[in-house]
């Protein structure tokens, strides 16, 4: 009578310490993550919000973290980014591409080809598993790559290392060949407002992309739907009937976390000396396109009389918002012309990636 009044007890202190000890994970990961995250904010580091939640998650997965970040949330983060995506095109960009569409189309297709001949070298040579080298080597939509490459099969975790370290040594790159044009140290980046006022109805149209989009891709069973779902009703709407969206920074903070600490909590040990294996080849590679990608912009520039520094910074193979901010600096760049090439590759990257990972992950198959 007595042994079995107490199992009760017994079974509900276990599951308050259970549910107490997921606290103090999650507690660790959100201090841990803001360190992360604000050393590279001082840093000058791109996708610091993305990226240190990542990187504190695969501190934590590695060291046996139990929590994990639940669907729901992940898909409403997934929702958030497809939104985010589908209002940062804009219509401007489509009067400079009809005006210079066999330059744009040869450049993006040069570039596709060569990054995916590097994924493909990779796959081939067994330096990663399966298909991940091919999504990793992708030139830009870092984010949407990395959550439509877990649908289609490849690693997510390890697609996320390749396309984040590539954003790094990108944007590092094109800082320091900016500099030798112009000086850029005395610019500084506007401070980000966290808490803006709301815009009750670009704000509701924005929850409301994200919810119609999210289910719509689910019914419609889209890969990663939720993200691609709210893409492409988030860009008809933004682009057709030029509805506003509102992202406050909280909101995309939010959203960053909940992506890098999916990705991170599932790295273990082993996978992680996976990724330091193959590093080597990993930052050849992305050496490789970035040379690559350099020698277009060589070619441009002598051929059409651009700028040198415009055509590095529109040839250059991701890192949008952190190129923006470097052709803002420099005076001399067309920062339409550099702006309009780097989404118009976002932009195709984002709508033939998808088929172009699964045509050259076939042939590493075969």
């Amino acid at each position: 009578m007595d042994s079995s009044a107490e199992q009760p007890q017994d079974q509900s202190a276990v599951e308050r310490m259970t549910r107490l000890h997921k606290l103090w994970q999650w507690l660790a990961l959100l201090i841990v993550s803001t360190l992360f995250a604000g050393a590279l904010e001082l840093a000058a580091l791109p996708a610091a919000l993305l990226i240190g939640p990542m990187l504190a998650a695969i501190v934590a997965g590695t060291n046996g973290a139990t929590v994990r970040v639940p669907r729901l949330l992940f898909g409403a983060a997934q929702a958030v980014v497809g939104c985010l995506v589908a209002a940062s095109i804009s219509a401007g960009i489509f009067p400079v591409f009809y005006r210079e569409w066999p330059l744009f189309l040869g450049v993006v297709i040069a570039t596709v080809t060569a990054s995916s001949l590097l994924g493909w070298l990779i796959s081939r040579w067994r330096v990663l598993p399966g298909t991940t080298a091919v999504w990793g080597s992708s030139p830009g939509a870092s984010t949407a790559m990395v959550l439509m490459a877990g649908a289609f099969g490849a690693d997510q975790r390890l697609v996320a290392f390749m396309q984040y370290l590539r954003v790094i040594f990108v944007s590092m790159s094109a800082a320091l060949i900016a500099k030798m044009w112009v000086d850029t140290s005395g610019v500084e980046i506007p401070a980000i407002i966290w808490f803006p006022p709301i815009e009750p109805q670009a704000f509701a149209a924005t929850i409301g992309i994200a919810l119609v989009g999210g289910l719509s891709g689910k019914l419609l069973r889209l890969p990663s739907p939720f993200f691609l779902g709210t893409f492409i009703l988030g860009s008809i709407i933004h682009l057709g009937l030029g509805v506003e969206m509102q992202l406050p920074p909280w909101l995309l903070a939010v959203s960053y976390a909940l992506v890098g600490w999916s990705i991170g909590l599932n790295f273990t040990r082993a996978i992680l000396r996976h990724a330091a294996r193959a590093l080597p080849q990993i930052i050849a590679s992305i050496v490789a396109l970035i040379a690559f990608c350099g020698g277009l912009a060589f070619v441009i520039s002598h051929l059409l009389g651009i700028d040198p520094l415009t055509a590095y910074l529109a040839t250059s193979p991701g890192g949008m918002d952190s190129i923006a901010i470097i052709a803002a600096a420099a005076r001399r760049v067309d920062i339409s012309f550099v702006m309009a090439l780097q989404s118009a590759r976002f932009l195709i990257v984002l709508l033939v990636g998808p088929s172009v990972a699964r045509l050259v992950a076939r042939s590493v198959r075969e």
